[in-house]
């Protein structure tokens, strides 16, 4: 496979394409702002923005001149996707941005970045506020290991679908979800993964900012009293390794040594390696089936 190389900081002649800066602006509060992203905003030649009207707001309160604003959204991506591309081509440098956070997290902007790449443009992050790890971070689960879900479908058998398909997944869990639709989340977070650990976090960044901490069911009870407000980072305990090993090794838990044993040997094993097999399952050594089968 051929490897395609970027090296995002060479000096760009004159006539040379420009690059794409994927622009990281403020999740709530205003100071969120990087030197570097307002740096950016005011050296590119073109801003494409998820909401222009709300990116004016940004340029105006942190004193960017007025430039080129193009829509990039879910809606119109198709259109101007390649339209940004084709100016990037022509040695424009542009900003994607988007209404909130890293842009290409959750929003059109992966598919800008694939194009871009694809057309050999130098995709250059300018990073900074990001709400899933802002609420990870905070959240009191473990950090080490996560997955990153974004946004749940829609339906509830779509919804049940993804949350079975993530069981067994040992990290955290990190979601978004809206108002309106976080307590039914929480109920099918429960009914299909169990009351685990998890933590709701909202307005983040902001004045407001809230973290209610608990198991599933006590967030719930906690969001009866308290009326969803604003949007959600649900962060969510992934499966430990005990409890997979546990699950693994159901089947056995009733059977008698013996029958573990003779359940390998009808399925081919030699009665040396069945015995072998069986320690494994049961975390002892072999010697210590061998005796006990023994003195059986």
């Amino acid at each position: 496979m051929r490897i395609s190389l970027q090296r995002s900081f060479e000096p760009q002649g004159e006539g040379s394409t420009g690059s794409l800066y994927l622009v990281a602006t403020p999740i709530g509060n205003l100071e969120d702002m990087t030197y570097r992203a307002v740096r950016v905003l005011k050296e590119c030649d073109i801003i494409a923005a998820e909401d222009t009207r709300q990116s004016r707001k940004l340029l105006t309160h942190f004193e960017i001149p007025s430039k080129p604003l193009f829509s990039y959204h879910e809606h119109n991506k198709a259109a101007s996707g390649p339209e940004i591309i084709r100016y990037i081509i022509e040695g424009k440098n542009v900003a994607l941005v988007s209404d909130a956070g890293l842009p290409a997290i959750s929003d059109p902007g992966a598919d800008l970045v694939a194009l871009a790449i694809e057309a050999g443009i130098s995709v250059i992050p300018v990073p900074g506020a990001n709400a899933a790890l802002s609420a990870l971070i905070a959240s009191g689960l473990p950090t080490e290991r996560f997955t990153f879900i974004g946004f749940l479908p829609r339906e509830r058998k779509d919804i049940v679908a993804q949350l079975n398909a993530l069981q067994s997944a040992q990290g955290t869990l990190i979601f978004y979800e809206s108002p309106h639709r976080i307590k039914k989340t929480l109920e099918l977070l429960k009914e299909v993964l169990g009351d685990r650990k998890i933590a709701l976090a909202r307005e983040l960044t902001k004045r407001y900012e809230e973290f209610a901490r608990g198991s599933v069911e006590a967030c719930l009870s906690w969001l009866e009293e308290h009326p969803p407000l604003g949007e959600y980072c649900v962060v969510v305990e992934g499966r430990n390794a005990e409890e997979e090993r546990m699950e693994l090794n159901a089947w056995w838990q009733e059977l008698t040594l013996e029958d573990h044993v003779g359940r390998y040997e009808q399925e081919g094993l030699s009665r040396k390696d069945a015995m072998k097999k069986t320690a494994a399952d049961r975390g002892v050594s072999k010697r210590d089936i061998y005796n006990a089968l023994l003195g059986d």
